[in-house]
């Protein structure tokens, strides 16, 4: 007979909990849900209120992974669930997760990887972040992937905005701008794009806009095409489904500025006593709300 595990009077069925994830680290599904457990105080604030798309793995990263949007056959009823029509007709109904006991059922899902959306229930059309997505090709370095960040820091800083920067869990980083949900995604997608091509204009020789792969001569790829309705990035504190189990994890400007940290220093094991000591320092994302300024 299957475990469970009785979360605020929710009983989860667990299944496989010796499962190896990640098979190169011996990380089971256990440690997974063990983690979620432990981040749900930093991580739950993130998903709250927004659509999620999630990557299963269940046989293990090294196995065949896939998204999943609409919430399962035999899913638990008490999951909050989210009806979206898209623009085809069709319709899909997302998990919105709130509670520990939906982390655990994620974690027993195998669900390695957490995309909730760039806006909130109420005003789907209307994002609340604008996002920057470093990401280093093959010739960079993730100091100039700092240097990149810290640049765009200071422009945005110039016009009055403020953005939070972090680890996106593989080798990249990521800047979240906290908006008003008035702008729609167009929007927001031209406003970081413009951002993007003046911090290229600045930088050429680290950076690109160009979308080819071929084409970008392994540079730092300033992606702005994220910033798009339904199209998610991996949340603060989610694990990513790549060897070592490393985690989506916020900095502050001073130690990205100092040099202190490199992807892959915090992991599904070592995160939860950093979060212990630092707390969630994403939370002032979810309160900074502001309005853009077009680049003069």
């Amino acid at each position: 007979m299957a475990p469970t595990l009785t979360v605020n009077d929710k009983k989860v069925n667990l299944t496989n909990l010796d499962r190896a994830l990640w098979p190169e680290q011996g990380y089971t599904k256990h440690d997974l849900i063990r983690y979620y457990i432990e981040a749900a105080p930093y991580l739950l604030p993130h998903l709250r209120n927004r659509p999620l798309v999630v990557q299963r793995f269940p046989g293990g990263i090294d196995g065949e992974g896939f998204y999943q949007k609409n919430i399962p056959a035999g899913a638990p009823t008490w999951l909050r669930a989210c009806p979206v029509a898209h623009q085809e007709g069709k319709e899909t109904v997302y998990l919105v997760a709130e509670s520990v006991e939906d982390l655990v059922w994620l974690g027993n899902q195998a669900c390695l990887e957490l995309h909730p959306w760039l806006s909130s229930l109420g005003s789907l059309d209307y994002p609340d972040f604008a996002v920057f997505d470093l990401d280093p090709m093959e010739n960079s370095t993730f100091d100039q992937v700092r240097f990149a960040a810290l640049a765009i820091r200071d422009y945005l800083a110039r016009l009055g905005l403020r953005c939070y920067p972090k680890l996106s869990g593989a080798t990249g980083l990521q800047l979240y701008l906290p908006l008003e949900p008035v702008h729609p995604y167009a929007a927001a997608r031209g406003f970081v794009e413009q951002v993007c091509r003046q911090i290229h204009w600045l930088l050429p020789e680290i950076t690109t806009v160009e979308r080819k792969v071929e084409r970008r001569e392994g540079k730092i790829y300033l992606d702005y095409l994220q910033n798009v309705y339904g199209k998610t990035l991996a949340a603060p504190y989610s694990p990513r489904p790549i060897p070592g189990a490393p985690v989506s994890m916020p900095l502050t400007w001073a130690e990205l500025a100092a040099g202190d940290v490199r992807p892959g220093d915090y992991t599904i094991i070592t995160a939860p006593d950093r979060l212990k000591k630092t707390g969630d320092l994403f939370a002032p994302a979810l309160t900074d709300k502001q309005k853009l300024s077009l680049p003069g």
